[in-house]
C-alpha cells in the first residue's frame, strides 16, 4: 500500500512539475516572439504572422510556435520520462507543429479538408494541406515506432505501431478542426487531456496541458490563436498520450477520433456547438460576447411603394 501510494505521489508531482514547466516555457516563448516578431523572406513579422479573426479583428498566430516551444522544451527537461517516450513526444510535437506552420504561412485556403486536399492531389495539384496531411501521417507512424509497443509478438507490435500512428495523426487533424473560435481548441485539449493525465500517458500530457493553459488567456482575449501550428502539435501530443492506454480503450479512442474526423467533412462543428446549449455555454466561457449588429433605423417620412 505504501509503495503504491508513493508511486501515485511521485506521479502527481511529475505531472504538476511538467505542467508548470510547460506553462513557464510557453509564456516565455510567447513574450519573446511577440516582442520581436520574426519575419521571413523580406516579409515583416507582423504581416507574416498576423491574421483576421471571425470578428474581423487582428490576431497573431505566434501562439502556435510558443505552444510548440513550451511543450517541447518542458518535455526535454521533465525528469523521469523514459528516453523513448521523450523522443516520441519531441517528434510528435515538433513535426506536426512545423508542418502546421508551413500551412499557416503559405497555404492558400483554396482546398479544405481531407477530401479537398487529397482530391487536389489526385488532380496533380500539391497543396500545402496535402503536404501537411501526408507529413503528419508519417510523423505519427515514426513517433509510434519510437515510443515502442509492449506487445510480445512482431505482429502485435506492428499492429500497435499502425494504430498508434493513426491515433497521433488523427488527433493532430481533429484538434485543428476546433481552432475556429477563441479558446475552443485549448478547451477541448484540456478536457480531453485531463483524464489522460491520470493514465499511463500522464507524463506525456503534463507539458502540453501546462503550455496550453498558460496561453489560454491570450486566446480567449482574441489577441492570438493556435493556428495549425499549435493545434496540430497539441492534438498529436494528446494522441501520443492515448497510445499508452490498453488496446481496448485505445481502439475506442481511435474510433471516436476517426469518426469525428470523418464527420467534419459533412458537418460544421461550429453549428453543432451553437445549437447545443451545454456545448455553447462551455464554448462561450471566458469569451467576449458575440457582437449583435445594431438595428437599422427606419427612414422617417417615407411611404411603402404601392403594390404592382
Amino acid at each position: 500500500m505504501t509503495a503504491s501510494r508513493n508511486g501515485r505521489v511521485r506521479g502527481t508531482v511529475r505531472l504538476l512539475a511538467g505542467a508548470a514547466l510547460g506553462a513557464a516555457a510557453a509564456r516565455a516563448a510567447y513574450a519573446s516572439l511577440t516582442a520581436r516578431t520574426p519575419g521571413f523572406g523580406g516579409v515583416a513579422g507582423d504581416e507574416l504572422w498576423g491574421r483576421t479573426n471571425h470578428r474581423g479583428e487582428p490576431v497573431t498566430l505566434l501562439e502556435g510556435p510558443a505552444f510548440v516551444a513550451g511543450a517541447a522544451s518542458a518535455g526535454l527537461l521533465l525528469p523521469g520520462l523514459p528516453l523513448r517516450l521523450r523522443a516520441a513526444a519531441l517528434l510528435a510535437g515538433t513535426v506536426p507543429g512545423a508542418l502546421g506552420g508551413y500551412d499557416d504561412l503559405f497555404g492558400s485556403g483554396a482546398s479544405r479538408g481531407f477530401k479537398g486536399h487529397l482530391g487536389a492531389l489526385a488532380r496533380g495539384q500539391v497543396t500545402t494541406g496535402a503536404v501537411k496531411i501526408l507529413g503528419i501521417g508519417a510523423a505519427g507512424l515514426a513517433a509510434a515506432a519510437v515510443a515502442g509497443s509492449p506487445a510480445p509478438s512482431r505482429g502485435g507490435r506492428l499492429f500497435d505501431t499502425v494504430l498508434n500512428g493513426a491515433l497521433i495523426a488523427g488527433g493532430a487533424n481533429l484538434m485543428n478542426l476546433f481552432d475556429l473560435r477563441p479558446g475552443r481548441a485549448i478547451k477541448v485539449g484540456l478536457l480531453a487531456g485531463a483524464p489522460l493525465a491520470f493514465t499511463a500517458g500522464g507524463a506525456v500530457t503534463a507539458a502540453p496541458l501546462g503550455a496550453a493553459a498558460a496561453l489560454l488567456p491570450a486566446d480567449l482575449g482574441e489577441r492570438a490563436m493556435l493556428g495549425d501550428t499549435g493545434a496540430n502539435a497539441l492534438g498529436a501530443l494528446l494522441g501520443l498520450a492515448a497510445t499508452r492506454l490498453g488496446r481496448g480503450p485505445r481502439l475506442a479512442v481511435f474510433a471516436g477520433v476517426a469518426g469525428l474526423n470523418a464527420a467534419s467533412e459533412f458537418v460544421s462543428f461550429t453549428k453543432v456547438i451553437a445549437r447545443t446549449p451545454v456545448l455553447h455555454r462551455l464554448d462561450m466561457l471566458g469569451r467576449r460576447p458575440v457582437a449583435v449588429p445594431d438595428p437599422v433605423p427606419a427612414a422617417s417620412g417615407t411611404t411603402a411603394p404601392a403594390a404592382s
